[in-house]
């Protein structure tokens, strides 16, 4: 019987340090933020947009990654996941519910180009799943040069006004 007990402890314990392990690949709403203005004040600086595209650089991180898109010719213009996405026309990227996901590239070009830049939803499959999920992303743009910087995470429960207080803090 004793051992029965230490068998189900330990395995109860093992579930509960898999649950902590997987709490801590997702990132934050506040890391996103954090990662995304360091992003833009260096690609501020460098205006090297090679360096998004990298999956093992330093711009991946958990389950994010941060991704850059060009105002000027309105397309991606690097993705970590899937370089392939180069050059895709913003306007025509749809999500998973088959929605726009920037029907109005010129204004969230003009909101993320803002003090604070913009909190953006839609619907998209997390990697490896199938199944729809709510993605938000942060946007910044990326003073002295065209482009807007973004990464997202899948969340349920935050609203985008709460997301953009967020962004408000000092």
């Amino acid at each position: 019987m004793r051992k029965m007990l230490v068998v189900v402890v330990v395995a109860l314990l093992n579930c509960t340090l898999a649950s902590l392990v997987a709490a801590q690949e997702k990132a934050t709403p506040q890391e996103v933020v954090a990662k995304v203005r360091e992003a833009a004040a260096t690609l501020s600086k460098t205006h090297d947009i090679s360096q998004f595209n990298q999956k093992q650089g330093p711009w991946v991180w958990k389950d994010s990654y941060i991704f850059v898109q060009d105002c000027d010719k309105k397309i991606v213009a690097a993705h970590p996941m899937d370089p392939s996405r180069a050059g895709t026309d913003l306007a025509g990227v749809k999500d998973a519910k088959g929605r726009r996901i920037y029907p109005d590239v010129h204004h969230l070009c003009s909101e993320a180009r803002g003090p604070n830049g913009v909190w953006i939803e839609y619907w998209w499959p997390k990697p490896g799943e199938k199944a729809d999920s709510r993605k938000v992303t942060y946007f910044l743009g990326a003073k002295g040069t065209p482009y807007i910087v973004g990464a997202g995470i899948y969340d349920d429960k935050e609203t985008i006004a709460q997301l953009q207080k967020l962004t408000h803090k000092k």
